[in-house]
């Protein structure tokens, strides 16, 4: 019905925090953009900061060889929000104007924005501009709203997953409580599957509110039950008192001072976030890329493409934007885990 869009004009940028994947799904879709229906793919560098100084080139289909494994993301990224006011006005500059003055300026037909909450809002406001705009969900923490998986958080576990595995030997040597940090400033997502395919003993997530006390009784149980050390998970978005820059900090300082056991924390930081993407992500971010596409030649936009079970869907951005998506208490996850003696710091 559709047919090809031969000599349409796709933009691509990305936004927000890097993670491996960016770059396989900047391949998917102009791979498929190029080779299949003969449109011209133009990347934007620096996230939406590339469209407000007119800063893109061209992508040729060689160019995107040899990105499927690569992590980082080739275009460059910033957390730039065209649409946050200071003091009523855009800084001076109206941004939003001029994005739309340059994208009409560069012929685009169409802009694909690949990011996390932040970049999806932005696309959504983009679209009520009158933009052909869709967004791509990518973010380590897994809490985009609306699909059941973004990538980059399939290789973000891996990487958390291998460093509690190493600190396991450690932490058994010594007869030691190890405290790890994870990336995860809202939603628990990384700290949750990677503490419990890691062995965590104890995982701490924002959603679920801790008691002091009930992490201190749990841990000298372990003790008292011949168990010499201990895991602790923690995401780095649990509330902690305000003297505290960080939640692991603050846990080996509480379980030292309670428990008495030689407590040590290590906070993984951006290590997270870095190297190439796991293959699940490499697929995801490549069938992600390639529905967009299709997506384009159907001329359905103001969309953000989606995982919904195995197949790819689409959402409305405006319904993704200014949602998050959280863990919901009655995840079958989380009384699986506690029917393995993993204690999330309540009673």
């Amino acid at each position: 019905m559709f047919g090809s869009r031969k000599g349409m004009k796709i933009g691509i940028l990305t936004a927000g925090g890097d993670c491996p994947g960016i770059n396989a799904a900047i391949r998917g879709v102009g791979k498929t953009a190029i080779v299949e229906h003969g449109m011209k793919v133009y990347g934007i560098s620096s996230g939406f900061q590339g469209l407000i100084t007119k800063d893109y080139i061209e992508l040729e289909e060689p160019q995107l060889s040899g990105l499927l494994t690569l992590g980082g993301t080739i275009l460059g990224t910033s957390r730039e929000k065209p649409f946050k006011k200071k003091g009523g006005i855009y800084n001076q500059i109206d941004k939003p104007q001029l994005i739309k003055k340059n994208y009409k300026e560069m012929g685009l037909d169409a802009l694909v924005c690949i990011g996390g909450n932040g970049t999806q809002r932005t696309a959504a406001l983009l679209a009520e501009e009158g933009l052909n705009v869709i967004g791509i969900p990518k973010t380590i923490d897994n809490d985009v709203w609306g699909t059941d998986v973004s990538f980059g958080f399939d290789s973000a576990v891996l990487i958390a997953t291998e460093a509690i595995d190493r600190l396991h030997t450690t932490a058994n040597s010594h007869k030691r409580i190890m405290i790890i940090e994870t990336m995860g400033h809202h939603a628990g997502w990384l700290a949750l599957y990677s503490g419990i395919v890691g062995g965590g003993d104890l995982i701490i997530i924002p959603e679920i509110k801790y008691d002091e006390r009930a992490i201190c009784d749990y841990l000298k149980k372990r003790v008292e039950n011949k168990k010499n050390y201990s895991i602790v998970v923690v995401a780095e978005g649990v509330d902690v008192p305000s003297k505290w820059d960080s939640p692991a900090k603050y846990m080996a300082d509480l379980i030292y001072k309670n428990v008495g056991l030689d407590t040590r924390e290590t906070i993984l930081g951006y290590v997270q976030r870095g190297g190439s993407p796991s293959p699940a992500d490499r697929l995801l971010a490549t069938r992600y890329g390639a529905s967009v596409v299709e997506m384009i030649v159907k001329e359905q936009f103001g969309k953000m493409v989606s995982l919904k079970g195995s197949e790819i869907s689409s959402v409305s951005l405006k319904e993704v934007s200014d949602k998050l998506k959280t863990i919901p208490l009655d995840l079958p996850l989380l009384n699986m885990a506690r029917n393995l003696d993993i204690c999330f710091g309540n009673k």
